[in-house]
């Protein structure tokens, strides 16, 4: 089984971004995000409503890296420390030699190729250095711009399940993508 340690923290750089750990710092950017209905619109999770909420995020996601159990960056543009998005691997399940990654990107810099950019990194990352099998990515099936992202990354679907989640009183479908290390 695999096992991992994301102590000390991987900095990955790509062309453009450099992908760096999250710090209280980047709480008014990860209110931003986490916040916002429009990016949040295709993640079944509550609204931040404030700062302490986004701080209460950032130790989340700090909690999950100390206990090598998921990891997420800071999504930026070299020669800026500001923060663009998020961009991770959650639920990691070493028996499987699976995780699953997911993103988000202030509107600002939506059709950039960010996304793209950062996703294709996070693949090598994942099959070169964790040593994954399967890369796993969810989605809600109304989002095509995630959709098209994780195509253009070489992402196959592999199952629509219906009516599967509850959230604010509503079922939700949700669609599995997944790409293979070989």
């Amino acid at each position: 089984m695999l096992s991992f340690n994301f102590t000390p923290f991987p900095v990955i750089e790509t062309e453009r971004l450099i992908l760096r750990q999250i710090t209280n710092n980047d709480v008014n950017e990860v209110f931003e995000l986490r916040s916002n209905p429009e990016t949040m619109k295709y993640i079944p999770r509550p609204l931040v409503k404030t700062t302490e909420d986004a701080l209460e995020h950032i130790a989340m996601i700090e909690e999950k890296i100390i206990s090598n159990t998921g990891i997420n960056w800071g999504i930026t543009l070299k020669g800026s420390s500001k923060l663009l998005g998020l961009i991770g691997f959650y639920r990691i399940q070493p028996e499987n030699y699976r995780a699953e990654i997911g993103y988000m990107l202030l509107p600002d810099f939506h059709g950039k190729g960010i996304i793209p950019e950062a996703v294709n990194r996070l693949i090598t990352y994942g099959f070169n250095d964790l040593k994954l099998h399967s890369i796993e990515a969810v989605i809600d099936p109304k989002n095509t711009a995630s959709e098209k992202v994780l195509q253009k990354c070489g992402f196959v679907k592999e199952a629509h399940l219906k009516e599967c989640d509850f959230f604010e009183g509503k079922f939700l479908d949700k669609v599995i993508y997944s790409l293979l290390s070989h």
